[in-house]
């Protein structure tokens, strides 16, 4: 539980089944890292929330600190992606290597299943006749959630099968509007709660590149005018740019936007106008690319004219049409049906047939 109105409602719906049910809060970030001092600490409302509710519904509940593992397996690496001018995504990283990784671990040896408040859907399916077991059993499928607004199976796209077995989705058939008229029919004290929005390390109450600035050293470079070639500007830092986003420069005849980064000569391209065709690719290369089902990648992916399938390139694009082929052991090539806008080294390409999401990889190339 996270104390927000959807982890509260997913332990109230689990209440009225029969499960042997336990809640824990897991607390991801020390201030004390960055502050020497807790004051003031989100944390400790959400805290203060999820003891509230579990004490409503009369379930035990208990705090598990991964600030550490947070650090270490999420934060460090995010880090290392944003010096070197490219745009991490931490909570597909955190739901992977904390939430569905170090959580678990600390769970007791008994646990069988673990819900979560992430709007997403579960099924079963009966793989098909070519497995190798005369009655093979039934493996998981990530879902998109029926609210397509909240579906949150991007940022699930990296746990593997084995975690997505023991997993539920209580929320995944709801709407949020659904899920915030229940919350006040039943009276959780966190059915008003505003939805938090904000990177969990950052908060909503700063901002990113002053958060960054304590933990990376500035680093100048040019900001250049891709289509004459001019400086036009000086940046303190790639991380302080994204793709896509609009460029504040003054003296500009016309708004600019970020085309693309040169890490190796420290320079920001920038481009005239948010539909100019340097923002525009045709295809990425990805990095670190895992299916969920391990063992079964589609029919035609190891073969040189790929699978055609569709790619949601970050948590707010449309899934789009195009098709992927393996490069390597771990790389993979997707081709756009058509050009797609703004995308970032950095972010997590998922990969969907349908509504079912397969896997996913990190894009280090978008051309």
């Amino acid at each position: 539980m996270s104390g927000g109105v959807d982890s509260s409602l997913t332990a109230r719906l689990l209440v009225e089944r029969d499960y042997d049910l336990s809640a824990v809060f897991m607390r991801n970030w020390d201030t004390r890292d960055e502050s020497g001092t807790d004051s003031g600490c989100e944390w400790k409302k959400d805290w203060e929330d999820v003891q509230n509710v579990c004490n409503l519904l009369r379930i035990p509940c208990e705090m598990i600190d991964l600030s550490r593992e947070y650090w270490t397996r999420v934060f460090e690496p995010s880090l290392h992606y944003w010096e070197s001018g490219q745009t991490p995504n931490p909570d597909v990283w955190c739901n992977r290597s904390v939430k569905f990784g170090a959580l678990v671990d600390r769970l007791p040896p008994n646990t069988q299943w673990v819900a979560t408040g992430h709007y997403a859907r579960k099924s079963w399916i009966i793989p098909s006749s070519s497995s190798s077991l005369p009655f093979p059993p039934p493996r998981p499928q990530l879902l998109r959630a029926v609210d397509s607004n909240k579906d949150q199976s991007y940022y699930l796209s990296s746990i593997p099968e084995t975690s997505l077995s023991k997993t539920l989705f209580p929320l995944g058939d709801f709407t949020k509007p659904q899920v915030r008229e229940m919350a006040k029919k039943f009276g959780l004290p966190t059915a008003e709660r505003e939805e938090s929005m904000g990177i969990c390390f950052v908060g909503e109450k700063r901002k990113f590149r002053d958060f960054l600035s304590q933990y990376i050293t500035p680093k100048p470079g040019r900001i250049v005018d891709l289509t004459s070639g001019k400086t036009v500007g000086i940046h303190q830092g790639l991380w302080d740019f994204t793709i896509g986003q609009g460029a504040k420069i003054p003296g500009l005849p016309e708004r600019a936007f970020v085309a693309k980064k040169n890490p190796v000569e420290n320079i920001v391209y920038i481009v005239p106008g948010s539909d100019h065709p340097a923002l525009y690719s045709s295809k990425i290369k990805v990095k670190d690319f895992t299916w969920i089902w391990a063992d079964t990648p589609p029919e035609g992916f190891f073969g040189p004219d790929g699978v055609h399938i569709g790619v949601k390139y970050r948590y707010r694009s449309d899934i789009v049409g195009a098709t992927i082929r393996r490069e390597n052991p771990t790389n993979a090539v997707v081709a756009f049906d058509r050009p797609q806008k703004a995308i970032a080294p950095g972010q997590i390409a998922a990969v969907y047939a349908s509504d079912w999401c397969l896997g996913c990889g990190v894009i280090v190339e978008a051309s």
